[in-house]
């Protein structure tokens, strides 16, 4: 799964393993990705729960990084569905939520989220690593240097690292500060989810670094706000108009 701390969200994948091994992947941060899902009543009667599928609905029809990625993704061939691809679950104190490839299912942690910018956010960079699991062949479970693209994309794309979230962590100022953000978010998602070292984590978040941080598909540029985000959503209808009338 990808799993995303305030906003970014390292991949953890299932895999049919022992337990131990399992806790390699991540899931030990989502426990309630094992237990058996509850009835309607049941969950109905968590605030947490419908609090979170409030938020994720606003999130999916009023986000114009949400909405893009939908586009894109449907385009791609891997059509999202509210109820079948997304899932609030309680989840670890340290994530907000994750991309759990055996199941093509974003977690979005009900128990973190507590805003509806958190959420947008969460929902953006989760949608990063379904969008990347769509269009390639992500080795999510052994080769390190695929999380590292995908989690770089997803902290570059989903505005993890823009000015006003970095003034709010009292992280700011410095020259080249986005690209700072990036890698040290991508290396952070990399250790929630990886028993790997700091030293291999951020040596496969730097030989990637380069080719993914300039990977700007499907935004087309950096969108550094929601008016940039807009625009990226509009540009990307038009290119495809344009492409359907070649």
């Amino acid at each position: 799964l990808a799993a995303g701390r305030g906003g970014p969200g390292p991949t953890m994948e299932r895999e049919s393993k022992g337990a131990e091994e399992e806790d390699d992947l991540g899931y030990r941060l989502f426990p309630d990705r094992n237990k058996k899902p509850q009835s309607f009543l049941a969950r109905s009667l968590f605030t947490f729960h419908n609090r979170c599928q409030l938020m994720l609905r606003m999130t999916l029809d009023t986000n114009p990084y949400a909405q893009l990625l939908l586009e894109a993704m449907k385009q791609s061939g891997c059509t999202v569905f509210n109820d079948r691809h997304f899932s609030c679950e309680n989840c670890d104190g340290c994530v907000s939520g994750g991309f759990d490839s055996a199941t093509s299912q974003i977690v979005l942690c009900q128990n973190n989220i507590r805003h509806q910018s958190h959420m947008n956010r969460v929902v953006t960079h989760e949608l990063i690593h379904a969008f990347d699991h769509c269009r390639a062949h992500v080795d999510w479970f052994k080769n390190v240097k695929h999380l590292a693209c995908s989690e770089i994309r997803a902290a570059n794309l989903s505005g993890d690292c823009t000015l006003m979230n970095e003034i709010a962590r009292f992280k700011f100022g410095l020259k080249g500060h986005h690209q700072t953000c990036v890698r040290d978010r991508a290396i952070r998602s990399i250790l929630a989810v990886r028993k790997v070292s700091k030293e291999t984590a951020e040596k496969a978040v730097d030989e990637v670094f380069d080719t993914c941080f300039n990977d700007l598909e499907p935004f087309g540029r950096i969108p550094h706000s929601k008016t940039d985000a807009k625009r990226a959503y509009k540009d990307f209808q038009n290119r495809d108009r344009y492409n359907a009338n070649l």
